[in-house]
């Protein structure tokens, strides 16, 4: 297996299940409220670990008790929390997720100590960055602190994974320079190339134009219907596997940090990969909550042999 280490966010997520979203200015009542763990980086940290792999962490929590909360959780994990900070009189972050029976969902999150950690402070943890195969970030932390990091990786001959969401309109040339493979959605797509992604063709464009930034592999997931790949002439779509879908706050962050784990550097294995991750998140969308949801290598060998 692997060593990922993941940079980005963590989050206590607070969880609010509806029967349908309420319209502006009604009043609704609730069917269930609870508290996980969540943050797409710690996510992403929790099903690369799950399966398998080696994961460090690169981010940070307020002193406070839902700070206390989340490296409890991490720390059962046995994910290396010492790239971790507990940052003094600021919040950690936290998530408010509403899902209705459709398994929809609207999340609104507080960054606190997500965007606090410096771009000094990832060099000074440079050592976990190099010990790995693979760097994961995303965009619910600091991007300048991501770049800092993705160039360790590439400095370290660190094969470098962006998974660009929430969407930004503009995501800085120095970081996509050092982007070895970018996993967006369809929207993140469009907002990163300006192509509608509508079938396979659209996607090839977006993923020439994505290429064309010095980009090597690119993924599209299309919720469910899988995934599109295009890497060293090699592309095509890897089927999504057929579920009834509950709660899907963690599924794009499960197919990342599972795909991951199973990840050779080169991309050499990459549809086998997809696949993998595609099984991991096919697993937790038929679950509530974010880490709650994810799924162990053990759940997976077993679907995967069925």
């Amino acid at each position: 297996m692997k060593t990922v280490t993941v940079i980005g966010s963590i989050n206590l997520d607070r969880t609010i299940r509806v029967k349908n979203m309420p319209k502006p200015g009604e009043t609704i009542h609730t069917k269930e409220i609870f508290s996980a763990g969540g943050g797409k980086g710690a996510n992403q940290a929790v099903a690369a670990k799950r399966s398998g792999a080696t994961t460090n962490f690169i981010g940070a929590v307020g002193d406070d008790d839902a700070g206390k909360v989340m490296l409890d959780l991490l720390g059962q994990e046995e994910i290396n929390l010492t790239g971790i900070q507990t940052i003094a009189n600021l919040a950690t972050g936290q998530a408010y997720v509403t899902v209705d029976d459709a398994g929809e969902n609207q999340i609104m999150i507080h960054a606190g100590a997500n965007e606090a950690f410096t771009p000094e402070y990832v060099q000074a943890k440079a050592a976990l960055i190099k010990e790995s195969d693979l760097l994961v970030a995303q965009f619910e932390s600091a991007v300048k602190s991501t770049i800092a990091g993705f160039k360790v990786a590439r400095s370290a001959g660190v094969t470098t994974i962006l998974n660009p969401a929430p969407a930004m309109a503009k995501v800085p040339a120095e970081l996509l320079a050092v982007t070895d493979m970018i996993v967006p959605n369809e929207t993140e797509t469009e907002t990163l190339t300006g192509i509608h992604v509508t079938d396979e063709a659209s996607m090839q464009a977006a993923a020439a134009k994505l290429h064309a930034l010095g980009i090597a592999a690119v993924i599209i997931t299309i919720g469910s219907k899988g995934a599109f790949y295009d890497v060293a002439g090699r592309h095509g779509i890897i089927p999504a596997f057929k579920v009834k879908a509950v709660d899907t706050t963690s599924a794009g962050d499960t197919f990342i940090g599972a795909m991951s784990s199973a990840l050779n550097p080169d991309f050499s294995n990459l549809e086998a990969a997809i696949r993998y991750g595609n099984l991991a998140s096919s697993l937790a969308v038929q679950r509530f909550g974010a880490q709650p949801s994810i799924p162990y290598r053990n759940e997976l060998m077993t679907k995967d042999e069925a």
